[in-house]
């Protein structure tokens, strides 16, 4: 079935050794044993497996940061999505834009990624989301519809996809859209879901960029809103809490 709402998602990114991630999910199990939404955190590679360890009796989800499109093979540095879920990953971020934008991964690329991931039966995270060059220009639906078109892998549904918008722009710099234009895009991209996956409507979309515990309130109480993928504010156990309560969970 579908994850609980609030669905607050943590991306550690590139940060963290183990001592500070067994300390950061070890103060966030603390709290929350039996959540009443769906709190999870996106180790990177090398804690993934001491973190779902440690959380291996505790209901948050613990997911990978990206995974490869293959199997195995000859690709170094690379993690397949088997590898992730045999670390006791659940879930895995796919289209994040530091891999679109900065590593210059294409639609087809993510959508291969999510594919693979959904074939090792983990739940795909797929971002999307415009830069401020398309923002200003006004091509924000534009962008958003040509990512979905193209990253959105065979078989998706409610329970095994959550759709992630985060504009480009606001990752990381402190600003945010509008709370206006946060409804406005959630309630398009809805309805664009509806037409492409089977009980699409029901597929969960988080909002990402620069939440935070001051801001999480408003942003998750908008009605097309059912959560937040959150990045450096998930690095600290108190703020990330705080971000999951204020949206509802407990």
């Amino acid at each position: 079935m579908p994850l609980a709402r609030p669905i607050v998602l943590g991306n550690w990114k590139m940060n963290g050794l183990k001592a500070d991630g067994l300390a950061l999910v070890g103060r966030l199990a603390a709290r929350a044993a039996h959540p009443t939404g769906t709190l999870g955190v996106f180790p990177p590679a090398t804690l993934l497996g001491p973190v779902a360890q440690r959380l291996s009796a505790n209901r948050i989800l613990v997911g990978g940061q990206d995974c490869h499109h293959a199997e195995s093979g000859a690709f170094t540095g690379s993690i397949s999505a088997a590898m992730l879920a045999d670390a006791g990953a659940k879930a895995v971020i796919v289209g994040h834009s530091e891999r679109r934008h900065g590593l210059g991964e294409d639609d087809a690329l993510i959508r291969a990624k999510a594919g693979a991931a959904l074939a090792q039966r983990l739940l795909v995270v797929l971002c999307i989301g415009e830069t401020e060059a398309e923002y200003l220009a006004g091509e924000r639906d534009a962008v958003l519809t040509r990512q979905l078109d193209g990253s959105l892998p065979e078989g998706a549904t409610p329970e095994n996809l959550v759709v992630a918008y985060e504009p480009v722009w606001a990752i990381g710099t402190g600003r945010t859209p509008s709370l206006d234009e946060i409804a406005a895009t959630h309630a398009r991209l809805r309805g664009l879901m509806a037409e492409r996956v089977a009980d699409g409507a029901a597929v969960a979309l988080l909002y990402g960029g620069s939440v935070k515990a001051d801001n999480a309130a408003d942003i998750m109480a908008l009605d097309a809103v059912d959560g937040a993928l959150v990045g450096g504010a998930s690095l600290d156990a108190d703020g990330f809490w705080s971000i999951y309560t204020a949206g509802g969970g407990a």
